[in-house]
């Protein structure tokens, strides 16, 4: 991989991971519920399917995009109900004892998978990995040596944009004092969480 194409994959992804969408939602809505540590397993999930994709972009299943573009939308609006059942779950999530004390915390591995189901089924993941990363891979050179690097830049920077938003979801947490300004984030999270879901497959239908 050039030293161009390495600084156009950083560039995208650096302003991608900043970029608030369903991953990032999940985690700062973790964090605030659960703390920073608890969201960063969320994180991780989201990482560790951004492997799976990119092994899938690598491999040429994402030729499939275009050679079956029925298939194609289907996942994306498979995804997007798995967006809606989380997006409304973060709405509809009690916030009276937030404000009290630490929620109990679900085990690590619950919100691993957490993390790891919404960005295996996320619209804007599968139009990334499917649609975009494969034209950074130069096929006249190896591919492994190219998976390598990309999946490091982007695991790293993956988890620094969500390590972000997860220490902005304690810093919110600490200015909600009262049970309406809780319940109001929540359903601004979910309802950014949604409204990204649905940007992805309209503007890219």
């Amino acid at each position: 991989m050039s030293p161009e194409t390495w600084l156009a994959l950083v560039a995208l992804f650096f302003v991608g991971g900043l970029t608030p969408g369903p991953a990032v939602m999940l985690v700062m809505s973790s964090s605030f519920r659960y703390g920073f540590w608890p969201s960063m397993m969320a994180a991780l999930g989201v990482a560790s399917a951004n492997v799976i994709w990119l092994a899938l972009a690598a491999s040429g299943a994402a030729v499939l995009a275009t050679t079956f573009p029925q298939a194609f939308l289907a996942l994306k609006l498979i995804g997007l109900g798995v967006i809606l059942w989380l997006g409304i779950s973060i709405m509809r999530a009690p916030v009276d004892r937030m404000l009290k004390a630490e929620a109990d915390v679900p085990p690590k591995a619950k919100l691993y998978f957490k993390g790891l189901t919404l960005q295996l089924t996320n619209p804007l993941a599968l139009i990334t990995f499917a649609g975009i990363l494969p034209t950074f891979f130069d096929t006249s050179q190896p591919i492994i040596p190219q998976f390598v690097v990309m999946i490091s830049t982007l695991t790293y920077l993956e988890l620094q944009g969500l390590a972000v938003y997860a220490g902005f979801g304690r810093l919110i947490r600490n200015a909600l004092q009262d049970e309406t300004r809780a319940k109001i984030f929540n359903i601004t999270i979910g309802l950014v969480m949604i409204i990204a879901g649905f940007a992805a497959i309209f503007f890219t239908l």
